[in-house]
């Protein structure tokens, strides 16, 4: 998969590239390409953003700017899926992570402070995601977390069958996963189930899927 993230900030997402999944994939299943709008930007100076129309706080990045740079990377509009990271766009789940993960290209959008120009979620922009119903300072943790997400879905990013029975797999029926232990067995009185210590494995299923679905309720 060929994944770039649109950012101010490109240099906020070293640490990511250096821990897995991604960097299992990178290279590899992942190519992942940071790209800063100032690089490609119509205005001087290196701005990209501009007071909102009507007046208000905050600053708001330019359908010019957004434009100039998906044009000098692709040449003209992406025909591939351009996803917008705002809190208007659809909710991030996993079911939206696998869909996602079985695209071969995906450009990310991000933006600072008040946002996108409207124009860029309506004629730039083909998608929009949000993950979740709160305000950030900007697209960039957002990003992060699509990224990684995505990454974890790729072949190599995990050790194998590490991803089978996982909160909202298939394995799980789509529910949370169930509760894990290690050693030591018992810590200041809160001993490990004792379940867990029997060496019955099929005691030991019967156990785990009950939990989850305790966990995730009706």
């Amino acid at each position: 998969m060929q994944l770039d993230v649109f950012t101010l900030l490109p240099h906020a997402f070293a640490w990511l590239t250096e821990q897995r999944p991604v960097a299992a994939v990178l290279g590899d299943e992942l190519e992942l390409r940071l790209l800063n709008y100032r690089d490609h930007t119509p205005l001087t100076g290196g701005r990209v953003d501009d007071e909102p129309y009507g007046g208000g706080a905050g600053m708001v990045l330019r359908v010019d700017a957004v434009a100039a740079a998906l044009d000098a990377v692709y040449g003209g509009a992406p025909g591939h899926r351009v996803i917008a990271l705002t809190p208007q766009g659809r909710q991030l789940t996993q079911a939206v992570v696998d869909e996602l993960a079985q695209e071969e290209r995906l450009t990310l959008l991000s933006a600072r402070f008040e946002g996108f120009d409207e124009r860029v979620l309506i004629h730039l922009a083909s998608d929009a995601i949000s993950i979740g119903p709160y305000v950030l300072s900007g697209g960039e943790l957002p990003a992060m977390v699509l990224v990684d997400a995505i990454a974890r879905r790729l072949p190599g990013a995990l050790a194998e069958g590490s991803g089978a029975f996982e909160s909202f797999s298939p394995e799980l029926d789509g529910g949370l996963e169930y509760p894990h232990y290690t050693r030591p067995a018992e810590f200041r009185g809160w001993r490990v189930p004792d379940v867990l210590l029997s060496g019955d494995h099929r005691r030991i299923d019967e156990w785990r899927k009950e939990q989850s679905k305790l966990r995730t309720g009706p």
